[in-house]
Parts: C-alpha cells; structure tokens; sequence
C-alpha cells in the first residue's frame, strides 16, 4: 500500500480556509440583518488593509549550499556569462585606480628626487660639502665666520 507525500502548506492551508469559509457561509443565512451587515462592512475593511504583493522582479542573490559550505549565488537561476563579466567590473576598476595611484605616487617620488638633484648640482657648494662634518657647524653658527 503506497502512501502518497503530504500536500505542500501552502495547499492544506488554501484547503483548511475553504472548508472553514463554505461552513460560514452555511450559517450567514440564519444571523439577522444587522450583523450581516456588519461583518460584510468589516470583510471590506480587512480586504482594504490586506498586505499587496510586492512586485517579482529579478530574483536576489541567494546562499546555495555546496557540500559542507555555502557560497552566494544567483538561487535556482542558471547563472549567464554576462553576469560573471558585469560582478567582475568592479574588481577591474579596483585594480585600475590601483595601477594609476602607483603610478602617480612614481611620478611623484621621480619628480622630488629631480628637483633635490637639480638643487644640488646647481647650487654654489659643491656636492661634496654636504658630506663634510665640519659643515653641520658651519650651518649652525650662520656661516659668519670669515678666514
């Protein structure tokens, strides 16, 4: 004897609901006038409020298990090749401005050193004095001492 898998909530529920509303419906004939009229005012009241459905759209992403982890997918939905190529721009652009900052930050660096450079070569010290110990202590007294 086969015993058939149990009906999905969703249908006992939508099953249990129209067995309660035809056994109310067979007892709205006998309430007087006035309570009839109130329960159809309130049947309109709790129609009125009733949650809408929001509109389906596009699925959102959603946790797909993988043997003993689980990874973010795109659900029960094939994933297409332009969605890999559309989550893989942001990556691109992230490594993009990467590259620029890299660089700017030489271009930069290169430039400070030039101009230390040109400073050097063109100033009227050779370079060698900078390397002298003396000249520390001629810097300080303010280079006013003549021989």
């Amino acid at each position: 004897m086969k015993t058939s898998p149990p009906p999905p909530p969703e249908l006992a529920a939508d099953r249990f609901a129209r067995r309660v509303t035809a056994r109310l419906d067979q007892g709205a004939g006998e309430l007087p006038y006035d309570v009839s009229e109130r329960l159809r005012a309130a049947r309109m009241q709790a129609l009125a409020k009733r949650k809408k459905p929001a509109p389906v759209h596009q699925p959102a992403p959603a946790v797909v298990p993988l043997g003993a982890s689980a990874a973010l997918g795109w659900g029960s939905e094939g994933g297409s090749w332009w969605r890999s190529v559309l989550s893989a721009v942001p990556v691109m652009a992230l490594l993009a401005g990467l590259v620029i900052i890299n660089f700017a930050q030489d271009e930069y660096g290169t430039a400070e050193v030039v101009a230390v450079d040109a400073a050097l070569l063109t100033d009227d010290l050779p370079p060698a004095a900078y390397a002298d110990p003396g000249f520390v202590q001629f810097l300080k007294t303010g280079g006013t001492q003549s021989n």
